[in-house]
């Protein structure tokens, strides 16, 4: 019987000007770059398994995918650096390589996933961050966005920030943590949770705007979120701002 050799990608883009992580037939995606970079490489049709799907304009520090094949790499510096090459101009970084078992999978052995969401609040456009934050003009209550997040913390049911479109079995999750962090006139949010619903965290930034905003009382954020109905959920917060950050294996 052939062996098969199992590999771990970390992987960082710019995901402005993808379709996000996942193949698509009417848009181009990461997975596809990273998968025609293999195939130059490999001489072989490769299909990657990524650990998050992240949408469109999403961008990533730590996404992670696995792949197989049934011939060992055996200079995998050099092999990172050509991978590295094909992708040059395509503001995809494969940041490192690691050889797994043959029964590791990088999204079903996922154990927590950061995402990290980040907005500047000034009157200024933007020009550095532009389609790397969101841009809010109206003055935050950092206050209250750490009261706001505090009340997502735990195991909840999170449907009021479920897209329409999310296949999860079930709209229960548990979120380790939410907390925010504030550097002049950026302000940073960071969730960490095994694994999150489709647009949960940019429903869940957009609705803690609302709240340290003022358009939201403390009262009707919480009445929102406990609704679990996803037509009480704020507008979600754009893509640009958001960020994976990590996963833990």
């Amino acid at each position: 019987m052939e062996k098969t050799y199992n590999y771990l990608l970390k992987v960082e883009y710019d995901g402005t000007n993808y379709s996000g992580w996942q193949f698509q037939k009417n848009g181009k995606s990461i997975q596809e770059t990273i998968e025609r970079a293999l195939k130059k490489i490999l001489k072989l049709k490769i299909k990657i398994n990524g650990a998050g799907r992240t949408d469109k304009g999403v961008h990533a520090f730590g996404q992670h995918a696995n792949f197989k094949i049934n011939k060992k790499i055996e200079n995998e510096k050099k092999f990172l650096n050509s991978l590295n090459f094909f992708l040059g101009k395509k503001l995809i970084s494969i940041i490192s390589i690691k050889r797994k078992k043959s029964i590791f999978h990088s999204r079903f052995d996922a154990k927590e996933r950061t995402y990290e969401y980040k907005i500047i609040n000034r009157e200024g456009s933007l020009s550095l961050d532009n389609s790397k934050a969101w841009h809010v003009k109206t003055k935050l209550n950092i206050s209250l966005l750490k009261k706001g997040a505090k009340i997502l913390e735990g195991t909840h049911d999170f449907s009021t920030f479920r897209a329409s479109s999310c296949s999860a079995k079930s709209p229960i999750k548990k979120m380790y943590s939410v907390k925010v962090n504030k550097k002049g006139d950026q302000i940073f949010l960071i969730f960490r949770s095994k694994s999150f619903l489709q647009n949960q965290v940019r429903s869940m930034v957009g609705s803690l705007k609302y709240l340290s905003s003022g358009k939201w009382s403390l009262k009707e954020f919480k009445k929102a979120f406990f609704s679990k109905k996803r037509s009480n959920c704020a507008p979600p917060a754009p893509a640009c701002g958001l960020y994976l950050q990590n996963i833990k294996y």
